[in-house]
């Protein structure tokens, strides 16, 4: 698997506070990474060393198989949470100044920039000034300004703050279609709903330590506790079944729908017997649904965060 980013027993500090403690990571290429931690933990530290505007006190980072050089920075687009634009210039005018400053012509910028303000049905807003902007909209100009370079990697930090449902929509569209095209994407956020849609890898920062990385689905399947949601069909014996279940099995958060005389519980396996006791509901009663409950990436994080004291 190639990789467009490897840090490598990356740590810094601040005096005498310590930001990163010797993170490595390995981010692969054409991917969504989402970069996770509560606040202080040492993701936006990160972001700064892959952009240079700091740099690690030990350890190093490699940009495509390359150390990391001022000359990558052309490739590396960044979406701060913090927006940066400037309120009293128009937008076209400062979109131009930008896309140039990243190395494009401005006859290129300009045509880039048609493409993106009609796609993101902002056309009429080129003379208007940035502070006449909600921050929905500076938000579009902001995440235009971002790709317009078309870099190989992407790094997104909060990127859906200030917009609306149907905006923040367009954007995790914009961000999935970046990504199907070939472009490696950096996802930070708190909206652990944003990285169960989005990302395929993530790293789990905590008090300046990496605590957590791999692909989401092999985690998920990592934190998987054997339990199971279950409904049964009980031809109204629902307290006696229950009690006797209960008995027998680990169950919680039981209730019952007399409405369709059905049962439903949560209950807690070992391992080696999830044939067995499937076989012995369906001896009791006529079992509707036995699902077993994957934890969200939610549920990860905040056990994973807690085992390590918040």
């Amino acid at each position: 698997m190639n990789h467009i980013l490897v840090a490598e027993n990356v740590s810094k500090k601040f005096g005498e506070h310590t930001a990163l403690s010797n993170i490595s990571l390995e981010i692969p290429e054409n991917c969504i990474y989402g970069l996770l931690g509560p606040n202080g933990a040492g993701k936006t530290t990160l972001i700064r060393i892959i952009n240079q505007i700091t740099h690690p006190d030990t350890g190093r980072v490699l940009f495509d198989g390359m150390p990391l050089a001022p000359e990558h920075i052309a490739t590396i687009g960044y979406l701060p949470e913090e927006r940066g634009l400037y309120k009293s210039m128009k937008v076209g005018e400062q979109a131009l100044y930008l896309a140039q400053l990243k190395g494009l012509s401005k006859a290129e910028a300009k045509k880039r920039l048609k493409y993106w303000f009609d796609k993101l049905e902002i056309g009429d807003w080129w003379n208007k000034k940035i502070q006449e902007l909600s921050k929905g909209m500076a938000q579009k100009i902001q995440f235009i300004v971002t790709v317009l370079h078309e870099p190989k990697l992407l790094i997104f930090d909060e990127p859906f703050s200030g917009f609306d449902p149907i905006n923040a929509n367009k954007i995790k569209d914009e961000i999935l279609e970046l990504k199907k095209n070939g472009t490696s994407i950096i996802f930070s956020t708190h909206r652990m709903e944003s990285v169960e849609e989005l990302c395929e890898y993530i790293a789990l920062l905590h008090q300046s330590e990496k605590i957590l990385d791999g692909r989401l689905t092999e985690i998920k399947k990592a934190y998987k506790n054997n339990i199971f949601n279950v409904g049964l069909q009980v031809n109204g014996n629902a307290d006696g079944l229950l009690k006797e279940l209960t008995e027998k099995f680990a169950i919680s958060s039981s209730s019952y729908d007399r409405s369709i005389d059905q049962l439903h519980f949560t209950m807690q396996l070992p391992s080696d017997e999830t044939t067995l006791v499937l076989n012995h509901l369906a001896a009791k009663a006529n079992v509707n649904h036995f699902e077993e409950v994957v934890p969200s990436a939610n549920d990860i994080f905040i056990e994973t965060v807690n085992g390590k004291g918040a």
